[in-house]
């Protein structure tokens, strides 16, 4: 559990860390605990899209050290018909293009870390969801290039399963490099991912479903520092409110190559996103 990794760890002083969405919500959780141990701590924020491109053009991102990477920012449910700037519904421009095309920017950075930095000290953080168990891996990659003939669940559930399949293929192209890939489900959050629901749904869910939004920071948190998640175990992920947890046996699948006996959809869905945003980076 997450407070048994945190009252080992007096000061993180040295340690660099960039949070998405940080400026409400799980993201905001995530950043203040960090900054109460001396961690330096960037903050990304709203617009996604411009602020992951302009603080990855940052000398920064060139010439210093990036120890965790929390891809945290998202949206949940948006309006009927809504897109990003650049044509993609909002779960799948927010969720997983942004945090993928931010990871790539930063990637040399966190690699060039990783290999001064204690063993498996440097991770990236992708926040997925329990909703990723809901909807197929089969024919991914082609359901998320029509996204806007999805469900509004469809169009959240399958971005929750992007950042999942983002999450183990940066694993299976990294782990050579030292770094630790690990996603997780922050729990069911009364966070400000809701913030596009009618106040009558908002306040259904508070009395029903939801957990104070710093739960979901501990998960977080104890994704970044648990000794339990190695280098060995880089793909893995984390279940409220800070233990490792074995994913639905169709996703396993959808995660692992097909020379590991998977079927490669985390690296048909990889090439894909990578296709999307080269044109931006």
């Amino acid at each position: 559990m997450w407070h048994l990794v945190w009252r080992k760890r007096s000061t993180m002083v040295a340690v660099v860390t960039i949070v998405t969405g940080s400026n409400t919500g799980l993201g905001k959780e995530i950043a203040q605990i960090l900054y109460s141990k001396n961690a330096k701590v960037y903050l990304l924020a709203r617009s996604e899209e411009k602020a992951h491109i302009y603080i990855a053009s940052k000398p920064l991102c060139r010439n210093r050290a990036l120890h965790l990477l929390f891809n945290n920012a998202g949206v949940a449910f948006p309006q009927s018909g809504a897109k990003t700037e650049q044509g993609y519904v909002p779960e799948i421009g927010v969720n997983c293009l942004g945090s993928f095309a931010l990871t790539k920017l930063l990637t040399p950075t966190i690699i060039s870390t990783a290999k001064i930095s204690p063993p498996n000290s440097v991770r990236v953080i992708w926040v997925s969801s329990n909703a990723s168990e809901g909807f197929t891996p089969k024919n991914f990659v082609h359901n998320i290039a029509h996204a806007e003939n999805l469900t509004a669940v469809g169009k959240y559930f399958s971005s929750k399963l992007g950042n999942y399949l983002h999450g183990a293929e940066f694993a299976n192209r990294h782990m050579a490099d030292g770094v630790v890939s690990v996603s997780l489900n922050p729990g069911a959050l009364d966070s400000d991912l809701w913030r596009e629901q009618r106040s009558l749904v908002q306040s259904f869910l508070r009395a029903t479903l939801l957990h104070p939004t710093i739960y979901g920071a501990y998960t977080c948190l104890f994704a970044a520092f648990s000794s339990e998640i190695t280098l060995e175990k880089s793909g893995s992920y984390v279940a409220p409110w800070g233990q490792l947890w074995d994913v639905a046996p169709g996703m396993v699948q959808a995660g692992r190559s097909k020379e590991e006996g998977g079927d490669g959809t985390a690296k048909e869905f990889w090439e894909w996103s990578d296709e999307q945003v080269k044109k931006y980076l």
